[in-house]
């Protein structure tokens, strides 16, 4: 079981509870995610298949993710991994299968809907996702403005937490056209936080950035699990960032989810695409 014990640095007293969207007028009506998760998986993917005109990206795929844990989706490129979260956000819908967040069937919401969900469930994506004209601070502050229901002193407090928690409080006031990639996907989790989700999905985190700044986003990604038991959703190709933070892994596979299951089992498992996998993986050129 994740470690849910409070994080002193994060300001999770500063923050109220944020009040849900209007009910849709649409057929289908969101019910809030619950808070003890119910009976079922927090995340849940049934026999999902997704094609581009006549290019099939996912093939009959199937996963679940408990609350509290964290799914590593491994694969080559171009395999579906980041058409998975994109399915997950509602940006892309399946011609075929189920996507549940906490029992609730997501394939069919409207736009609307959408938004109610993605107050939950937030992504950070590849490129972080910044705002151009604004500064770290004042993309940080986003979420919570659009939220309301805070006075700016408050705002200022929590901005400067997070901003404190993910290790950039010297470029605080800089642009994101300032900042490498790995400090845009620092920002870019400090503003998914100021979200409040309950899952957060990364898309690529390591991709791009030095080896320094991928142990400090994994160690920073392991922090929000172990101590705000936040359930995690990592695309990968990068088998060692996958091995410090993976419950579950689901390793596609030409678009099929070739394993699921245990990281253990993965690293254990004699399949001679995932054995290619990870020999390629620890492959090292020559010096």
């Amino acid at each position: 079981m994740a470690d849910i014990s409070p994080n002193p640095e994060f300001p999770q007293t500063l923050i109220p509870e944020i009040p849900e969207a209007p009910e849709s007028n649409g057929q289908q009506e969101y019910s809030p995610l619950p808070a003890d998760g119910g009976a079922w998986p927090l995340i849940s993917f049934s026999h999902v298949s997704m094609s581009f005109g006549e290019r099939q990206i996912l093939d009959d795929v199937s996963f679940t993710v408990n609350r509290g844990e964290t799914l590593c989706i491994l694969g080559r490129s171009g395999v579906g991994k980041s058409v998975a979260l994109r399915i997950l956000m509602g940006f892309l819908k399946p011609q075929v299968g189920s996507i549940r967040v906490a029992g609730d069937e997501i394939n069919a919401f409207s736009e609307e809907q959408m938004r109610v969900v993605r107050k939950k469930v937030t992504m950070v994506f590849q490129n972080g996702a910044l705002f151009d004209s604004m500064n770290v601070r004042e993309n940080v502050a986003f979420p919570l403005r659009e939220h309301g229901g805070l006075a700016e002193d408050q705002i200022h407090e929590i901005v400067e937490r997070l901003i404190k928690m993910v290790g950039a409080e010297d470029v605080s006031d800089a642009l994101p056209a300032s900042l490498s990639t790995g400090r845009k996907r620092a920002v870019a989790i400090a503003r998914a936080l100021a979200a409040q989700p309950e899952v957060v999905l990364y898309d690529e985190p390591t991709t791009m950035v030095d080896p320094i700044i991928a142990r400090r986003l994994g160690n920073l990604i392991q922090r929000l699990k172990r101590q705000l038991g936040f359930t995690s959703i990592v695309v990968t190709h990068d088998m060692r960032f996958a091995e410090r933070l993976a419950d579950q892994v689901l390793f596609l596979d030409r678009g099929r989810g070739a394993y699921f299951g245990p990281l253990k089992g993965f690293l254990e498992s004699s399949e001679p695409d995932i054995q290619q996998f990870l020999t390629l993986d620890a492959y090292q050129i020559p010096t």
